[in-house]
């Protein structure tokens, strides 16, 4: 499998894409939390030049523009069995929602596993198109995001229902 990469600028800071053969493997903004080492992403290449990373930039300006509530891309993260189940989950989640560890513990069989599943949720590699932002605490306050608090807002604050950001006074 060819691995590589691009970097694209973006509203929310430069942003990694990694493309493992025919799937996206991964998305990382600059200052990830879980950021692998920059030699697991593969050599730069420019998005003309890779059509399905091209396509994946495409989509996110999209996304962050507001022309884009869904992606259509085939995605391949690596990861556990438990993690692919919580990530399956966060994949369910539709713009504009947003759910707690909690829920998704219970989805994956015990409330008890609500550490475990912020663990797994914190492993996201292809946050934003797998939504781990729309994952907050238990009583709605925002915790930990792999991109920063900062981002996650932004994220969530984009994605907003037309008729709650409309009535927000700024």
């Amino acid at each position: 499998m060819s691995t590589r990469h691009v970097v694209i600028e973006t509203s929310l800071g430069p942003i990694t894409l990694i493309a493992k053969g025919e799937t996206i493997a991964g998305l990382y903004f600059r200052h990830h939390v879980r950021r692998p080492a920059q030699e697991m992403f593969g050599p730069e290449v420019t998005g003309s030049a890779d059509p399905l990373l091209e396509e994946a930039a495409r989509q996110v300006h999209e996304y962050l523009a507001g022309r884009r509530r869904q992606f259509d891309l085939p995605l391949a993260a690596e990861g556990d069995a438990f993690q692919h189940a919580v990530w399956d989950i966060v994949k369910s989640i539709q713009c504009g929602d947003t759910t707690t560890y909690g829920r998704i513990a219970e989805q994956v069989g015990d409330r008890s596993l609500a550490q475990r599943v912020g663990q797994a949720v914190g492993a996201n590699p292809l946050c934003v198109f797998v939504p781990c932002h729309r994952v907050v605490g238990s009583n709605g306050s925002l915790t930990g995001y792999v991109g920063g608090l900062k981002r996650k807002q932004a994220l969530l604050e984009l994605e907003e229902p037309p008729a709650v950001s409309a009535g927000r006074l700024f």
